[in-house]
């Protein structure tokens, strides 16, 4: 790493480049519960032309580099584990171009969720993007990349499948396009070109940094309403998401179980609409969907009063975030659990059995992704920071949760090193390899974030 540190001065400027202890501490961890990994330099580009240069100064000295949006994923995703460079890709936030017609936006990687959503707010009123329930921080390239969802995924399902292109650059220093930018001057679509965007996408930037991306806007209407369907019956739920989704007029589908509320399962559906009636429409519409559980008194509708509605219908909804200090000690993590909803009943029961074992405050929040095609099933633990037996006890939690998840026939999302060998030990060994070999292919010198997806 030697005079390292002056190349890329060269390259960024001295002022954003780093080998500050204090720095290097912040980059070396997140909320979550994995163990810090410090890295030799931080570097914050602002233009293509630097990454690549950049890239092509780490390949050549053998350097690991690691890409950064928000540093939000919680699961030590952007930890350096072999040390190197942290890439800290905040600088690059502009907004590029936005695409009214066809519904559309071009940016930077590091732009982040709360930029676009006030620039759409203020320029483009008519249209919005899928948000995660994140800080306004986490970017949106980040939540691409990580096969993230957000408050329209009901309608558009993960975000990596509202995106329309990138702009790449290789682990070898190329820059590459995906999607019609390689071929048009518009990002309107991934199709009918084959489809590259697989080789970056849930990769944990071990392929490449993506610079540019292009995601999918939806219609902002003028009208919104949230509706709440209660049951104490878990084995009822994945059939309340099936027959809710089946109306196709949700846009959000959302199902909170705490220890606050023991035995209850809380199903939140947001819609909107153009005028006041079309929303009625669609209010009865989901109103009749779930008649028969009504009928048969096992659910019903939860009054939502007026002064509370503004809460559910936050993007992002502050309110289902707030138990990620329960313990005030600055701590938390979550299982993400990729699975189909008929697994709701099985998921819910493992969760209250995993949080009495450990005696952890139970949080369990779900996400419905498409038309009820699947959820992601989050397993929520908050710990204190301060409390290194809390730590201990957390990071036990978490990996019996990843165990019980595969079991099940799900899979952990956005996982951490050690879950990602879980899944490894549980995936088809043919699907590992190949793994390896494109990798091996796109970055020969195991330069980008290694130690992810490794065994």
């Amino acid at each position: 790493m030697k005079n390292i540190d002056k190349e890329l001065a060269d390259i960024v400027g001295s002022e954003f480049v780093s080998n500050h202890p204090e720095e290097k501490f912040i980059y070396s961890r997140d909320m979550g519960t994995m163990e810090p990994a410090f890295p030799d330099l931080v570097v914050m580009p602002n233009t293509t032309e630097e990454i690549q240069k950049i890239v092509q100064l780490a390949n050549r000295e053998e350097i690991p580099i690691t890409p950064m949006g928000g540093g939000l994923t919680l699961s030590g995703l952007v930890r350096p584990l072999k040390g190197g460079i942290v890439m800290d890709l905040k600088r690059m936030n502009r907004i590029i171009a936005v695409n009214e017609k066809s519904r559309y936006v071009i940016t930077e990687a590091g732009t982040s969720q709360g930029m676009l959503q006030a620039y759409l707010k203020k320029h483009h009123p008519s249209l919005k993007h899928s948000v995660p329930d994140a800080p306004p921080i986490a970017t949106i390239a980040g939540n691409v990349l990580i096969h993230g969802s957000g408050h329209i995924s009901q309608s558009g399902g993960f975000h990596s499948e509202m995106l329309n292109g990138m702009e790449v650059v290789m682990p070898t220093g190329e820059v590459v396009r995906i999607g019609s930018c390689a071929t048009s001057p518009y990002w309107f679509s991934r199709a009918p070109l084959p489809d590259l965007a697989g080789l970056f996408l849930g990769w944990a930037g071990t392929t490449g940094i993506v610079t540019k991306l292009a995601i999918k806007l939806y219609p902002n209407r003028l009208f919104n309403d949230v509706k709440a369907f209660v049951t104490e019956d878990s084995e009822q739920v994945a059939e309340v998401i099936h027959r809710v989704t089946g109306t196709q007029v949700a846009e959000d589908v959302n199902v909170v179980m705490s220890s606050r509320m023991p035995g209850f399962q809380i199903v939140f559906m947001t819609y909107s609409a153009d005028t006041k009636e079309e929303l009625t429409w669609k209010r009865n519409l989901i109103r009749a969907s779930l008649k028969k559980f009504i009928d048969d008194n096992v659910g019903g509708f939860m009054v939502v009063l007026p002064v509370l509605k503004g809460d559910f219908l936050e993007v992002p909804m502050k309110n289902i975030t707030q138990f990620a200090d329960e313990m005030q000690g600055g701590g938390f993590e979550y299982i993400g659990a990729i699975m189909p909803i008929e697994l709701f009943s099985e998921a819910y029961r493992t969760g209250i059995e995993i949080a009495d074992h450990f005696g952890i405050p139970h949080f369990i929040i779900v996400r419905v992704v498409g038309l009820g095609h699947c959820m992601m099933f989050a397993y929520a633990y908050a710990f204190n920071r301060a409390d290194e037996a809390d730590i201990k006890k957390v990071q036990a939690a978490l990996e019996d949760t990843n165990r019980k998840v595969l079991q099940m026939g799900g899979i952990p999302w956005k996982a951490e090193a050690p879950a990602q060998k879980q899944i490894i030990e549980h995936m088809d060994p043919n699907t590992f390899a190949l793994m390896n070999r494109i990798r091996a292919v796109l970055d020969p010198k195991g330069i980008m974030n290694p130690g992810n997806w490794e065994v």
